[in-house]
């Protein structure tokens, strides 16, 4: 079965920094040359989180101020006794979101609903360079 793999490189702002990375998500489906199958779009690193949302201000909001409350950005977290750092509340969005999700490839595409993005989320406490590996697993036509 024929796997195609890239990666996305991203800059980000850090505390709960939400970008859309569906185009790029769709970009690697079309570069795979993979009629039908799955995509599994998983983010490198302990702080970030992939998921899904209608990529609009007002949604991105209420995801932050959701996080915010489940998760809160204070100093109050055993992982920072720990290590002596302030993220301790980015791991656990992280956990909660979870660092990869996995889409369905059909007729050459990404098969997404109308108002359905994937979103890469940064939620450690600075910028950061991160990576995304976008796997394409599935049939090309012919085969």
């Amino acid at each position: 079965m024929p796997v195609f793999q890239k990666e996305v490189r991203l800059s980000t702002r850090g505390r709960c920094n939400v970008r859309d990375i569906t185009r790029e998500v769709a970009d690697i489906v079309a570069a795979s040359g993979i009629d039908a199958g799955i995509v599994n779009v998983s983010g490198v690193g302990s702080t970030i989180g992939i998921t899904t949302l209608e990529f609009e201000p007002g949604c991105v909001a209420d995801l932050q101020r959701a996080l915010e409350q489940i998760a809160p950005s204070n100093p109050a977290y055993a992982h920072n006794a720990r290590w002596g750092d302030e993220n301790g509340y980015a791991h656990l969005r992280s956990a909660l979101i979870g660092t990869a999700k996995t889409f369905p490839v059909s007729a050459g595409k990404l098969a997404l609903g109308t108002w359905q993005q994937i979103v890469f989320c940064d939620f450690d406490d600075r910028p950061r360079d991160r990576q995304v590996v976008v796997t394409v697993v599935g049939e090309k036509p012919g085969s």
